[in-house]
């Protein structure tokens, strides 16, 4: 049940496409000085180090963040800002992969644009992952001294968090879905923290290992009634029936106005950039409209 470790996977093409469009979302967030509240309910250790015997065994930031660069997609400089920020020019170039060492995870990212005014709050239920986000983020320098890391699974935390006082948020629900009722549970929270807060912004994350699971956990969302639902999803093959993942994607809801258009020009790109069968793989749409 707590088995999966994202350390074996920081930096593929999966973080690549969920960061992205993080990134966007709390930039987005920062334009105005009203605080608001980022909720992270599956939140992994917080930051990954490339070189680690976890990284190495898989290395699969070599076909994610190792094959992109400011240079060929200069629209990302945001994100490689951001991910450059925990990198420091201290560490020998032998040491480096694409000029990092470090890939940061979610949390980390949020840390990075958090200000004064708001809050953050983090959720891991793996106690070794746990122990490391609490140090890691103790280890960052944070404008925001009001971000609180709890030993909790998110779903059971997520409702009580909302509304958050603010009015203002975005929540991130990236499960491992090790537990094949996650698909139907991400949604389920969604839908009911959705009635509580309906202004906030939702963003879901989700693996394609079966492709009938992925509609049908779409067909369950649009099935809630919710509206103003967009999809950004990014492939390295086809579907197949064979064990891994292929595609993963972001479902958001309540997007900022930007996300759509900066999504559809950079996803052809990506996906060609990332593919290992020479065929790019991508979705953007909207699922639901306002």
């Amino acid at each position: 049940m707590l088995s999966y470790r994202h350390s074996f996977h920081a930096g593929n093409f999966a973080d690549v496409v969920k960061h992205v469009v993080l990134v966007e979302m709390l930039d987005h967030l920062t334009k105005k000085d009203t605080a608001f509240e980022y909720i992270d309910t599956h939140a992994g250790s917080g930051l990954y180090n490339l070189h680690s015997e976890d990284a190495q065994k898989l290395e699969e930031h070599t076909n994610g963040i190792g094959r992109l660069s400011i240079e060929a997609f200069p629209e990302l400089a945001r994100y490689f800002e951001v991910v450059h920020s925990f990198n420091t020019p201290e560490v020998p170039p032998s040491m480096l992969i694409n000029g990092l060492n470090i890939y940061p995870g979610s949390p980390a990212i949020a840390q990075f644009f958090l200000r004064p005014q708001d809050k953050g709050w983090l959720y891991e239920l793996h106690p070794q992952d746990h122990e490391l986000l609490v140090n890691n983020m103790r280890g960052l320098r944070s404008a925001c001294k009001k971000i609180k890391v709890q030993c909790e699974n998110g779903f059971d935390g997520l409702n009580a968090l909302l509304p958050p006082r603010s009015r203002r948020g975005l929540v991130l629900v990236d499960p491992s879905y090790e537990i094949k009722s996650d698909y139907d549970l991400v949604i389920d929270r969604i839908a009911s923290g959705y009635k509580k807060f309906n202004s906030g912004m939702y963003a879901i994350w989700y693996p394609v290992v079966d492709r009938h699971t992925i509609d049908a956990m779409e067909a369950k969302l649009l099935g809630s009634g919710l509206k103003n639902i967009q999809r950004f999803e990014l492939g390295i093959a086809e579907d197949t029936n064979a064990r891994g993942m292929t595609s993963s994607g972001m479902i958001i809801i309540n997007p900022p106005w930007t996300l759509f258009e900066k999504m559809s020009k950079l996803l052809p790109k990506l996906a060609q950039q990332l593919s290992q069968d020479d065929k790019p793989h991508f979705k953007c749409d909207v699922l639901a409209p306002e």
